[in-house]
């Protein structure tokens, strides 16, 4: 394909399924084989009498877990990111199942962003396995292709992983862009491709048009970008109010004027695990405690990682009937210690009702500063405290500790 005309050049890099990659780092010898990353920590590879490795595969899997990604041979059975396991077995029984390990992935993740930053330094993160890279002053010089394959080999030699790119005028275009020739690629588009190359796709390849819309579009006989770019715009306006209408009309069209975002505050950080099977807070209890003490602890790990203290502590709890609570505490000082985040987490647990098995468990800081900032702040904050009108449930803390 031609190098587009020199202009707005911005590259949306998506790591090529990642946490399958990283896996695949690990245990070479899945190389080729349909892989699924989901499982619990139970599915860990078992090491035998010979030095080899015995994993486990999709075969008889019973749960609820859900499939975090899968391989490229994995997915050529229909497997997917989201879908429960036991579909996914019904699929592709002989898949090997590994655990998830978002310690792992996060490194890597961390990883390839500096070895991007290297190569093309503005950029907007937008996940673990996914930036935006503004390619406009290196395109102007050196075009984008050749910057664009500066940057696949960076990350590359610095993770050992590879990722596609997709390199447009614009953040939506790119992000379309570096999809359609996954895995490995590079995907150039210019406004004059987007007939060729944009209008033939689904609807939904539009990133904010999701299921729920795309049906409505389709029961309105929409299917492709194409006969959304050419519907009318006030007929878009009446069925899907005055602004998402419209901006349908404009991203049809390819138009997307968004800067990138190269910096924000994280308004807070949170661990969360949902349990393989529910868990009973009497019954299951030093399970429970043990896992309630590890969250805590990634929490702070994470914390000090990203440099940040904070002092609004909350939990979150999902019960087996699906209900969802939250409780939350703001203390005196800022913090990121592991034992001081526990203590006042279990404090949160004395206002919940602890009655009943739990699917899930979380822990939360929230109202945060960097660290080395926070004497700064004097006294707590006035928003930032919690209003307690619950009852408060006296016997529930017993149950963690």
């Amino acid at each position: 394909m031609r190098e587009p005309s020199v202009g707005r050049r911005i590259a949306h890099l998506d790591m090529d399924a990642f946490y399958a990659s990283v896996e695949l780092l690990r245990y070479p010898q899945l190389a080729g084989a349909p892989v699924v990353i989901g499982g619990g920590r139970r599915h860990q590879p078992q090491s035998l009498a010979d030095g080899t490795l015995r994993f486990a595969t999709l075969r008889g899997y019973a749960g609820r877990g859900v499939v975090t990604t899968a391989t490229y041979p994995a997915r050529a059975f229909g497997v997917r990111s989201g879908m429960g396991l036991m579909k996914a077995a019904a699929l592709c029984p002989d898949a090997i199942l590994l655990p998830t390990d978002f310690d792992e992935y996060k490194r890597f993740s961390r990883m390839f962003k500096a070895a991007v930053e290297r190569v093309a330094p503005v950029i907007e993160d937008r996940g673990i396995d996914e930036i935006y890279i503004d390619l406009t002053e290196f395109a102007a010089c050196d075009g984008a292709r050749s910057v664009a394959q500066r940057i696949k080999q960076a990350v590359h030699e610095a993770t050992g992983l590879s990722c596609s790119i997709g390199v447009s005028p614009n953040k939506l275009l790119s992000k379309i862009a570096s999809e359609l020739d996954k895995p490995d690629g590079l995907t150039l588009i210019d406004e004059a491709d987007i007939a060729s190359r944009i209008w033939p796709l689904a609807a939904d390849r539009i990133n904010g048009i999701g299921p729920k819309a795309y049906a409505r579009l389709q029961a309105l006989g929409i299917q492709t970008i194409g006969q959304l770019a050419s519907a009318d715009p006030q007929w878009l306006v009446e069925h899907f109010g005055r602004s998402y209408g419209a901006w349908m009309h404009h991203a049809a069209a390819g138009r997307d004027d968004r800067p990138l975002v190269t910096y924000s505050e994280p308004k807070s950080i949170s661990r969360e695990t949902t349990f393989e099977r529910d868990l009973h807070p009497r019954r299951d209890r030093p399970e429970l405690s043990a896992i309630f003490t590890r969250l805590c602890e990634q929490l702070a790990r994470d914390l000090r990682r990203k440099g940040y203290v904070g002092r609004t502590i909350g939990i979150k709890l999902r019960y087996d009937d699906f209900r969802t609570v939250t409780r939350d505490r703001t203390i005196d000082a800022h913090t990121a210690d592991a034992a001081t985040i526990r203590r006042a987490a279990g404090e949160c647990l004395r206002r919940v009702a602890l009655d009943r098995r739990l699917r899930l468990l979380g822990v939360r800081m929230g109202s945060l500063v960097r660290a080395g900032e926070q004497a700064a702040q004097h006294g707590p904050s006035a928003h930032g405290a919690m209003r307690v009108r619950e009852p408060v449930v006296s016997q529930s803390l017993s149950l963690f500790d």
